[in-house]
């Protein structure tokens, strides 16, 4: 490959970042991945597990050597605790682009309790600063893409179209002229893990004007399906299905519970507005994000990776209707607008020809067979959220004692 890139996928292990790790080999990049597994000592402590079995890394780096013919590096660094190390590994790799899914990304899970809490806050803002420090400190100049969320922007119905990370303001001065400024539209986090992508957007802003750091931040919706062209290649390289209360996503979840004959369970009314996007599109964004970084100007490239909105009690329909599965109302567990509509601008990745992945053209393809494959693999018990965002909801409150997973 004529550019081909040295780029380390830190969280490469993860739900996002292994396809698009074996996304950007495919196309030719030298691809390190660092993983601290955490995302698999989660599971374990939880009691849980993906649907989908998955195979150890080593099983699933010869998996990819034996399919593809390329060598993926892995090390098992944990970003926010051992700084020396991830200092080594930027030095002796030089990386053209770092692409960081190195965080705890779940919401319900931030909210479990003062441990998870203070996990997602120590885990996400120290991996994402050392990253920064590690690389100015050594001279470097990589080309960050982060995987950031939709959610920094809330859910409060502002009725318009959220921008594309900025808002123009117009600011009057003493002399009675009027200032032109763009500002990072005001973030309003509905959870910890939300609020730590917030404070994200700060340690780039910082990162970018301080130190000239070409970032890029990708302000993801929610991610449903499983495979990519990737990941179906060997059941070896098969990624997660996260169906519980806690990772789950919402559409996955819902598809879990009609195979097993449970109820979809709706949060509320379900008329929360929500951004979605395939798992495929998700690697294809990263990989066209990858190939056009931005200018070294000072300023982050904010993008909205999303292809379309749709409630929740939409997505049950969806669901109902393809399965006969029922629906059900249960209270919300998350203290938020009980309705809101939701417009957004994705015009940067279409205009870089981004042929996104409805869910009328992919849902039953894919999903639906993925949950009714491995349904013998699901923990019942793990389907209701029980993660609640208030303390009139929550019963009690654990020891202040961070909970460590890795």
């Amino acid at each position: 490959m004529k550019d081909s890139k040295k780029i380390i996928v830190v969280g490469g292990d993860g739900f996002c970042g292994w396809p698009t790790a074996l996304h950007l080999s495919k196309l030719g990049h030298n691809i390190t991945i660092v993983d601290n597994m955490s995302r698999r000592e989660i599971d374990a402590a939880l009691g849980s597990d993906s649907l989908t079995p998955i195979a150890s890394t080593d099983d699933r780096l010869a998996a990819w050597k034996e399919h593809s013919g390329n060598t993926i590096a892995f090390e098992n660094i944990d970003i926010a605790q051992d700084f020396d190390a991830v200092t080594t590994l930027l030095d002796t790799i030089k990386p053209d682009t770092i692409v960081h899914f190195g965080e705890q990304r779940a919401a319900p899970y931030s909210m479990k309790g003062v441990g998870e809490k203070r996990y997602t806050v120590d885990n996400n803002i120290s991996g994402t600063h050392n990253l920064l420090a590690a690389s100015v400190a050594l001279g470097l100049d990589p080309h960050f893409v982060h995987l950031g969320t939709m959610g920094v922007y809330g859910y409060d119905d502002d009725g318009l179209e959220i921008p594309e990370g900025y808002l123009p303001v117009y600011v009057p001065g003493d002399d009675k002229q009027i200032t032109k400024r763009d500002i990072l539209y005001p973030t309003n986090p509905g959870s910890v893990y939300h609020l730590t992508k917030s404070m994200d957007q700060l340690l780039f802003q910082f990162y970018a004007k301080n130190d000239r750091l070409r970032i890029t931040d990708l302000h993801q919706g929610i991610v449903w399906g499983t495979q990519t062209d990737e990941t179906k290649l060997n059941e070896r390289l098969i990624n997660r299905f996260d169906y519980d209360g806690d990772y789950g996503t919402v559409l996955n979840r819902f598809l879990m519970q009609a195979v097993v004959g449970h109820p979809l369970t709706v949060h509320g009314t379900g008329g929360q507005t929500r951004a979605f996007i395939h798992i495929q599109d998700t690697v294809k964004c990263l990989a066209l994000a990858v190939e056009n970084p931005p200018e070294k100007d000072g300023k982050v490239a904010i993008l909205n990776q999303m292809t379309e909105t749709h409630t929740v009690r939409e997505l049950a329909k969806l669901v109902a209707d393809v399965s006969g599965a029922q629906i059900a109302n249960v209270d919300n567990p998350r203290n938020e607008a009980a309705e809101n509509d939701l417009r957004v601008s994705n015009k940067t990745f279409l205009s870089l020809g981004l042929k996104p992945i409805t869910l009328a053209e992919g849902l039953i393809e894919e999903t639906q067979k993925i949950a009714a494959k491995y349904a013998d693999r699901c923990i019942h018990k793990m389907i209701p959220c029980v993660s609640t965002w208030t303390h009139k909801q929550r019963p009690g409150i654990v020891s202040p004692k961070p909970r460590k997973v890795a």
